[in-house]
């Protein structure tokens, strides 16, 4: 059981300390989920990085969902400016992870490869979790090569990324729980592609104004969703959308 501290339900009833687990389950045959955090106005950053609008509940949350994860997926951008390694074990997982490896890999989307393929992400993951980079056709040669030696390489599109297929070769990898992390150009990509199956959005207590993106910025996307919940804690709302027309 992951027992979720102060953080109560408060749609569609009430209920304190809900099992985080069982709210944030996966449904049968998994789907891809985006989770966000955003201010009241709509800002999915300050100063260029989430960390300013994240709580102790939604850090509790964000835990529970990697641990749900099969993949955990994000654009190169975020990788970059959130400083991503490879996601780490914790106490609550085994229960999650039953017959699976005892943490996801990060899966990211880069269509050059201008990352650091000798950093954390790819020199300290695991054997069992091996970062999966997903390019193009027309990335330089000698970043695919290098990224190959601590990397499973997987190319989906020529000059851009295809999202349809990066969602496919995860999934017939047996990866078919997957979480993407952003940033807000992958999320719209993903929703412009008819991808999108749920969004977990934390809504911070906070009004941020300035020019920051929002959850998704960029291609244009509508996808009705429903509101299948949502939990409180200390005025930060978590809330979880699912999509209303299945794909």
């Amino acid at each position: 059981m992951c027992q979720g501290g102060s953080v109560r339900r408060i749609h569609p009833y009430v209920e304190d300390d809900p099992d985080l687990a069982a709210v944030y389950a996966y449904p049968p045959g998994g789907c891809l989920r985006v989770n966000m955090v955003a201010s009241a106005d709509g800002a999915a950053w300050l100063e260029g990085r989430s960390a300013g609008l994240s709580s102790p509940g939604d850090r509790r949350i964000f835990h529970v969902l990697r641990g749900l994860a099969d993949v955990v997926l994000a654009g190169a951008g975020t990788v970059r400016t959130e400083g991503y390694g490879p996601s780490k074990p914790r106490a609550g997982w085994p229960a999650l992870r039953e017959g699976r490896p005892p943490a996801p890999p990060i899966a990211l989307i880069t269509r050059r490869l201008d990352l650091d393929l000798r950093g954390p992400l790819f020199a300290e993951a695991e054997p069992y979790q091996r970062t999966i980079v997903i390019t193009t056709r027309a990335a330089p040669r000698d970043r695919l090569e290098e990224a190959g030696k601590n990397a499973e390489v997987l190319v989906a599109g020529e000059e851009l990324v295809d999202m349809a297929v990066a969602v496919r070769l995860l999934r017939e990898r047996g990866l078919g729980r997957i979480l993407c992390e952003g940033g807000p150009r992958l999320n719209a990509e993903l929703a412009a592609a008819g991808l999108v199956d749920e969004l977990v959005l934390t809504i911070s207590p906070l009004l941020a104004g300035g020019d920051a993106a929002r959850v998704l910025n960029g291609v244009a996307a509508r996808t009705p969703l429903a509101l299948a919940h949502v939990l409180e804690e200390d005025g930060v709302l978590f809330t979880r959308y699912v999509r209303e027309e299945p794909r």
